[in-house]
């Protein structure tokens, strides 16, 4: 499998267009299997940290003050990630900060983005809930760190990457795994996916 860049972002709300900015971002990026480079930091974008999200994330107005300024961090990750494909559990989510804070620095996105969460729904239907950390430990995939920090949930996330491409593999016998094949499962509806799947099988 080609590189995939695993990416997570903690905020101080729900969206960009609510005037809601990033405070800190995780990148894991898979290979063959594994996760081969990390990246994560704090950043600082002098937005204000609600109570409720400080308390969710354990990241505080105080820790955002000496932290690395916004653009500074979104200059580095993009340099990182360069053109490597995106992904991220609720990438609807990530995906409009990601954009929103690279036009800041008068950069763009240049590479799609998959989502897990939407993968899982339809590889993983079995599984009683599929919010990331629920699916993690019903996977039994390894502990990454606190839930809702930035790089401790992209490491779920591409354990969790890891784990679909193998089931691909093991399981449907699809050995030419990629993100794009990830972009086209992800848009299959749930009752059609075993159709799909026996297809690439046979193909």
């Amino acid at each position: 499998m080609s590189p995939i860049a695993v990416i997570d972002f903690e905020t101080t709300g729900m969206s960009p267009e609510q005037q809601a900015r990033a405070t800190e971002i995780g990148v894991a990026i898979v290979q063959d299997g594994q996760i081969v480079a990390r990246y994560e930091s704090l950043m600082n974008s002098g937005a204000w940290v609600p109570p409720f999200i400080q308390q969710l994330t354990g990241i505080s107005n105080a820790m955002l003050h000496d932290a690395p300024p916004a653009a500074q961090v979104m200059n580095e990750v993009a340099d990182f990630v360069g053109d490597i494909p995106l992904m991220a559990h609720n990438a609807a989510f990530d995906q409009k900060f990601w954009d929103a804070e690279l036009a800041l620095v008068r950069r763009r996105r240049v590479q799609p983005f998959a989502c897990s969460l939407l993968l899982s729904r339809r590889l993983l239907p079995q599984a009683p809930s599929h919010k990331l950390g629920n699916l993690n430990r019903w996977a039994q995939l390894p502990s990454t760190g606190r839930a809702h920090r930035a790089l401790a949930d992209a490491e779920m996330a591409a354990n969790l990457t890891c784990y679909m491409s193998t089931l691909l593999r093991e399981r449907h016998g699809i050995n030419d795994i990629s993100h794009e094949l990830f972009c086209t499962l992800q848009k299959i509806p749930a009752a059609q996916i075993g159709q799909v799947l026996e297809g690439l099988r046979q193909a």
